[in-house]
């Protein structure tokens, strides 16, 4: 099953590093990112979750859950949770998904439903297409996919970017252009006629073409 924006996130039921959960209540009405390695004790993934561990604070500022996802058993995350701190410098203070079965990574589309067997004995290449960072809304549907190569690093700060623009265009009826960061102008929905957008904005907009509208951000 391929996944897209729009579609409900599975649910599903797993062992983690903070206990077992069932993700559709573990989430309840939050936002969540939901972020994904091929293996334990990988390089590239060490130093993601290092910094995801960081930038938690800012996470939890915008009320967005994060969880990870790796096929290998929750005691292997421990000890590879140990290996993040000490070179890293940052405790992973979020949980992390066992799927040793891989029922979790098939139902995300992140391998192929025919795979067979578990975990065991599988590499970081064999898992390659386990590299998606999902952020999901409080409706529970998907609102970003980003699929990485394993040998590129997540860029977070864009990840908090994205659901920066995800929260204001969920309650405004705006979009945000290229390259867009909290606090700057933004673009009235191609949905909103004239008429309505003189009655969200009386004080007007720049349009330097009829279908490109720029007012401030809304607040």
């Amino acid at each position: 099953m391929t996944l897209a924006i729009g579609d409900l996130a599975p649910n599903f039921q797993a062992d983690t590093t903070e206990g077992r959960i069932d993700f559709h209540q573990w989430l309840g009405d939050s936002w969540g990112v939901l972020f994904s390695h091929p293996k334990d004790f990988t390089p590239v993934c060490t130093t993601e979750l290092g910094a995801v561990a960081r930038l938690k604070p800012e996470f939890d500022r915008r009320g967005v859950k994060v969880i990870g996802l790796s096929v290998d058993p929750v005691d292997d995350h421990g000890r590879w949770a140990a290996d993040i701190e000490e070179t890293q410098g940052a405790k992973v203070n979020y949980p992390l998904i066992g799927d040793t079965d891989l029922a979790v990574s098939k139902a995300w589309g992140l391998l192929p439903a025919a795979v067979d067997g578990g975990s065991a004995g599988r590499t970081a290449a064999d898992n390659q297409t386990v590299r998606n960072v999902f952020v999901i809304g409080p409706d529970k549907r998907i609102k970003l996919i980003l699929v990485y190569p394993m040998t590129t690093g997540r860029n977070f700060d864009e990840i908090l970017r994205v659901i920066d623009s995800l929260q204001l265009t969920a309650t405004h009826r705006v979009a945000t252009p290229a390259d867009w960061k909290q606090g700057e102008d933004v673009i009235i929905a191609g949905s909103v006629s004239n008429d309505e957008a003189r009655t969200l904005y009386p004080e007007g907009w720049k349009e330097p073409k009829p279908y490109i509208r720029i007012v401030p951000q809304p607040r």
